[in-house]
């Protein structure tokens, strides 16, 4: 595990953007801990199914506001009331801004200091979503819209949240260029395209390709379409019979760990999904799951690779950190790393782009 200094990214530990918390069904009327950036917060859905996030410790006497399951106020079905909470060890309430606004017990106004952090959260495509600014500004660009996330002929998304990574999410962004790892750890073969698309916020990856078992003898090749918006959003479209969209969020939860969740959409024939439907893209799911189990055991047992010894046939790291490093410093420099990537880049070694040109 190595951390962004080292890495050598910029002026910030953890980068802007938008970011996934958790999956929609997770978050309840149970205030939930949880861990994101070098803090502890507590997520929660107000009574009228809004959800928000705070700050985990009350400022009264340190009481983490969600991890606690015998006091009164817990047994009491007073942890959330309306769409405020209530600490469990005194009773003080907080807002969803994050003030309190009740101390059950004293007539004295209420301090001024009893505030609590609060985030802005979006819940969007089964997910909660928040924003991340060491600058505190507003974003810079928007939260994808997943469009077919509940669509006509879709079966959506089961997110499922993979846990924790001991890996600074370089090493996870690094795969946009990673060219040379697709045979030996996914199984691709005759690949006919790899090229990468810097825009803005924007890394794209397009690989054409067969598989060893996904696409057999005599098939058309596969092409996945792949692309970060912004540092922990990453979607993916696979062109074929069955076309899929795949979501993978990671989210900084310390300098050098992250948190990660997976989802797939697949299209189907019917508009409304059968149940046979449903059970066809529940296969192509753990297929991808398993695919990304390769790249997540690999990033597992791996030292940080801060300095890449790179050959011929490695795709563009550089250009891939190079980007990367717009979120990690003062927005005004963002134009700054984006004119040194921005455009096309295709990485030669395949069927469309040889290392020896034709005659």
């Amino acid at each position: 595990m190595a951390t962004t200094a080292e890495y050598r990214l910029g002026e910030f530990t953890y980068p802007r953007g938008w970011f996934m918390v958790a999956a929609s069904a997770e978050v309840t009327g149970t205030p939930i801990g949880v861990r994101y950036f070098g803090e502890d917060r507590v997520l929660y859905r107000g009574r009228s199914g809004q959800v928000y996030m705070v700050e985990a410790y009350c400022p009264h006497m340190g009481t983490h506001l969600a991890n606690n399951h015998t006091s009164y106020i817990v047994k009491d079905n007073e942890h959330v009331e309306g769409e405020s909470i209530r600490c469990p060890y005194h009773g003080w309430r907080f807002g969803p801004d994050g003030k309190c606004n009740e101390i059950p017990y004293s007539p004295a106004p209420i301090p001024k200091a009893a505030c609590l952090k609060s985030w802005k959260v979006v819940e969007r495509a089964g997910c909660i979503w928040t924003w991340h600014d060491p600058e505190g500004q507003e974003p810079d660009y928007d939260l994808p819209a997943f469009d077919q996330y509940g669509a006509p002929n879709w079966v959506s998304w089961n997110i499922r949240p993979l846990g924790e990574l001991a890996s600074h999410p370089q090493e996870i962004i690094d795969n946009m260029a990673d060219k040379a790892h697709l045979g030996p750890v996914h199984g691709s073969i005759d690949m006919v395209l790899f090229e990468n698309v810097f825009d803005g916020v924007t890394c794209r990856q397009v690989l054409t390709a067969g598989h060893k078992t996904l696409a057999g003898d005599g098939n058309e090749p596969m092409t996945n379409d792949t692309w970060y918006t912004g540092p922990g959003i990453l979607q993916s479209i696979m062109i074929g019979e069955y076309p899929s969209h795949m979501l993978i969020a990671h989210t900084p939860v310390d300098d050098g760990v992250v948190k990660v969740w997976y989802g797939l959409m697949v299209k189907v024939p019917n508009e409304v999904p059968a149940e046979a439907d449903i059970a066809l893209a529940g296969g192509y799911e753990q297929a991808g799951v398993d695919a990304f189990a390769q790249d997540f055991e690999i990033w597992g047992n791996k030292r940080p690779c801060i300095h890449p010894m790179m050959v011929q046939g490695d795709g563009p790291f550089h250009k891939v950190r190079i980007w990367y490093k717009q979120f990690f410093n003062p927005r005004a420099r963002a134009g700054e790393f984006q004119e040194r990537v921005n455009g096309r880049i295709v990485t030669k070694g395949t069927m469309q782009d040889p290392w020896i040109e034709a005659a």
